[in-house]
């Protein structure tokens, strides 16, 4: 087969409900065109907590290089909290997994990138974070200076987003650029916090076209869905949708995390 690559969709849910399974209304615009899309699943609170989930998501991305060496490429794109959790992904030391992932975009939607704000809020009732642990899992905090290979990064909000959605998407951008990441910023009319996203299912959606337009178009394998789990005996489950196939004709197997 030849390299591909590969957008990988973290979904949002405040950090408490939602699942990858629920994240295939992205797939079909970018699977017509040849892109592969992952679905990244993380433990959802109250089960997980944030360190947990940030870390799941980390090692979700290098399950799938070591697994898939064809990979030349990797887009992220998340929404929400799953915005939340691209952005720690772009903060990641990632000598501690002994693995460098080749990131080369990050779509970034309606995220919230300072975590402070909402220790007391009804949010952190099931999250239960402590000021510690959500000032280390801001990525507000975490940015990174760009490297040379740095990826480019879009940080898009909706015109009806609230204020503070807006605000902590416009001060991460600035903090990103300062840093030296090349980042666009995207105000998307006509559209709020849900719709934003699920639109993503219609071919015309201007978020759908530069998802086409950022992915190169080389790929074999269509869709992917994996779950970046903890601790020995967990396991990720993988599936397979080829292009021409039937969007519901799905390839399974099962790959032990290591």
């Amino acid at each position: 087969c030849a390299a591909f690559p590969a957008l990988v969709y973290i979904h949002g849910g405040y950090w408490q409900c939602l699942s990858k399974d629920d994240s295939g209304f992205a797939a079909p615009p970018l699977v017509s065109q040849g892109v592969a899309v992952v679905a990244v699943g993380y433990d959802i609170a109250p089960k997980g907590h944030m360190d947990a989930m940030v870390l799941q998501v980390r090692r979700s991305l290098v399950f799938l290089v070591e697994h898939y060496p064809r990979i030349r490429g990797i887009y992220l794109c998340g929404h929400s909290a799953g915005a939340h959790l691209a952005a720690m992904v772009l903060s990641t030391d990632w000598t501690e997994f002994q693995v460098v992932p080749d990131i080369k975009g990050a779509v970034l939607v309606s995220g919230l990138y300072d975590l402070e704000p909402i220790l007391h809020t009804y949010v952190n009732d099931a999250l239960n974070m402590s000021r510690e642990v959500a000032q280390r899992n801001s990525p507000m905090r975490h940015v990174t200076p760009a490297v040379p290979a740095a990826c480019e990064v879009l940080v898009a909000v909706a015109q009806h987003d609230s204020p503070e959605f807006r605000r902590q998407s416009q001060e991460y951008s600035q903090a990103l650029r300062a840093a030296g990441w090349s980042v666009s910023v995207l105000d998307l009319a006509g559209v709020d916090h849900f719709d934003v996203i699920e639109r993503l299912s219609e071919d015309s959606y201007v978020l759908t076209q530069v998802g086409r337009r950022a992915v190169p178009r080389r790929i074999r394998w269509a869709a992917t869905s994996l779950r970046g789990g903890a601790g020995s005996g967990a396991f990720h489950r993988v599936w397979f949708l080829i292009p021409g196939d039937s969007e519901h004709d799905f390839k399974s197997m099962m790959t032990p995390q290591e």
